[in-house]
């Protein structure tokens, strides 16, 4: 990186410092516990991203390298999902078999239809995006169900009593934890171009693509991280509602 380059940096760093100061000082004024842990991950997130874009420049064209980037994107994702549901070998087996089929669904439906071509650039940046985003949804499923069970835990309990399958006893509860987890993904696809100008959109655009171009790019992503979230919603449900005895909050 030039020096010309380097002090170009100098305006984008003051200006995350100020946004930091901002939440920070904002969650301090109304007394929310773990006030650094915003700051800490925009440090964390600046660093993964220098490195990764350094990794990025040398293999974007390597079919082999772009599979390898992929593999560690969707490990993390995994990680941080079983996490947030209790670590354990089987939260992890539940994250990683429900993510893995709901990317697995997406990008044969979109590669396999021709709607995107099989380059490693696309593959790259529509599998970043859809194991992203079925990470999200699949710890709001098992955390939106976690919860329900807990608090509706004299209703299941009462449905086990009567014989009901432990699965039929969360059932409903189960299809409320996907309907909910899914919310943000269907608000964000329905206020795009209105509310919110995604990502894709915007660095389809700085990229070079035509407006038109950009915009089908952008809804094949948006259509495709509907069906790997549905898919990944529905399977974590599954895999968590066979639930017998009440458990504790996640960490």
């Amino acid at each position: 990186m030039t020096p010309v380059e380097l002090l170009g940096l100098i305006p984008t760093a003051v200006g995350v410092l100020l946004l930091v100061a901002v939440t920070t000082v904002a969650l301090a004024l109304y007394g929310v516990s773990g006030i650094w842990a915003p700051a800490l991950a925009i440090v964390r997130g600046v660093v993964q991203l220098a490195v990764i874009s350094l990794i990025l420049g040398g293999i974007i064209t390597s079919p082999l390298w772009i599979a390898v980037a992929l593999l560690v994107m969707f490990s993390v994702a995994v990680g941080v999902a079983g996490r947030r549901i209790g670590m354990s070998p089987r939260s992890l087996l539940v994250m990683g078999s429900s993510i893995a089929a709901g990317v697995f669904v997406a990008a044969i439906s979109v590669f396999g239809s021709g709607a995107l071509a099989g380059t490693p650039r696309y593959a790259l940046a529509m599998g970043a995006i859809v194991i992203g985003n079925s990470m999200n949804i699949a710890t709001l499923t098992g955390r939106h169900l976690g919860a329900a069970v807990g608090d509706h835990w004299d209703e299941v309990e009462g449905w086990l009593a009567l014989g009901a399958t432990p699965r039929r006893a969360t059932r409903d509860l189960a299809r409320r934890a996907v309907r909910e987890s899914l919310i943000p993904s269907i608000d964000q696809t329905k206020t795009t171009g209105l509310v919110v100008l995604p990502g894709a959109f915007v660095g389809a655009i700085f990229g070079g693509l035509s407006p038109l171009e950009a915009g089908r790019f952008q809804i094949i992503v948006l259509a495709a991280i509907m069906a790997a979230g549905a898919v990944t919603a529905v399977l974590v449900a599954t895999w968590q509602g066979s639930v017998a005895v009440k458990a504790g909050p996640p960490d």
